[in-house]
């Protein structure tokens, strides 16, 4: 296979892009958590700004509905946001202080569900504004990314207590240990084959586990290559940002692994999503986005 990686460099002086979505609109939508904003570009790379009301407030993932709205978390303001449609902001403010919001997904009833990185509880906006909250049951455990499964439930990573996290709508959690201790789960998606594909940023692996929760780990073949967010392609794969080694990774549903260097030097690929255009679009905390397109498939 032969890819083509193309980088837009953004006009903002150290923004910090990091979290990443395609928008209803078809275009990308990526946050600044150093500029304080929220970015949407184009396919064709041209770039509108929306800055934050609340100052230094940590943005960071982001998510897009099928509303045409984006949400996305305020990691330091203790914050949720969103984006309406019409460009209005909106920000709902968490009970709890200092919970550290990080992971964001819309479920499949459109309620927006979050994790709360210092709270320890998966949060949760019902259409009506009214917020939920559910404690995990493990202390410390680190609630990262975290996304809809194909079983309706809501599955996430648990850094810190190396774990996957299902929550149903009801609200009943259940855990599932890694076999690799201290592998340090982070990003996380559905795959094409109805099961769930993560992170391990310290075990330098990808996890795959099913509905059913049994799990099967692949090596990356670049050793501390840290690992961070991970989508599903246009190819029946998963493909994943690796900020540690300055690559693109992608692996097959046979678990083999290819990895693509990114042209800029110490990049720092974080967010990582699938446009409507079948091209992998990657946000670079050196103040770029990435556009890696499939050319030939061999």
């Amino acid at each position: 296979m032969i890819v083509k990686i193309e980088e837009y460099e953004l006009l903002d002086i150290d923004s910090g892009p990091y979290g990443i979505t395609t928008g209803k609109d078809g275009a990308l939508w990526f946050t600044q958590h150093k500029a304080n904003q929220i970015g949407r570009m184009t396919v064709n790379g041209e770039v509108t700004h929306f800055v934050i009301p609340t100052s230094d407030a940590g943005v960071l993932s982001i998510t897009s509905t099928t509303q045409g709205e984006v949400w996305f978390t305020e990691n330091k303001a203790n914050k949720i946001g969103k984006l309406t449609a019409t460009g209005e902001m909106i920000e709902y403010v968490l009970p709890c202080p200092d919970s550290a919001p990080f992971g964001i997904t819309e479920g499949n009833n459109g309620d927006i569900w979050f994790t709360e990185m210092n709270g320890n509880r998966i949060g949760r906006i019902l259409s009506s504004g009214e917020m939920v909250e559910y404690d995990l049951p493990n202390p410390g455990s680190y609630p990262s990314f975290i996304v809809v499964g194909p079983d309706g439930a809501i599955w996430f990573t648990e850094n810190q207590s190396n774990q996957i996290g299902r929550i149903t709508i009801s609200g009943e959690i259940t855990n599932y240990l890694l076999p690799t201790k201290h592998a340090g789960p982070v990003g996380i998606t559905c795959g094409p084959d109805n099961a769930l594909w993560f992170v391990e940023i310290n075990g330098n692996k990808i996890g795959r586990i099913t509905p059913s929760g049994k799990i099967s780990e692949y090596t990356i073949p670049t050793a501390n290559a840290r690992p961070h967010a991970i989508v599903e392609g246009p190819d029946h794969a998963l493909w994943f940002t690796e900020w540690g080694s300055n690559q693109i990774g992608r692996i097959s549903m046979k678990g083999e692994v290819t990895e693509y260097s990114i042209p800029t030097r110490n990049a720092e690929p974080h967010g990582i999503t699938l446009g409507f255009d079948g091209a992998i679009w990657f946000a670079e905390e050196c103040n770029k986005i990435g556009r890696l397109s499939l050319l030939l498939k061999s």
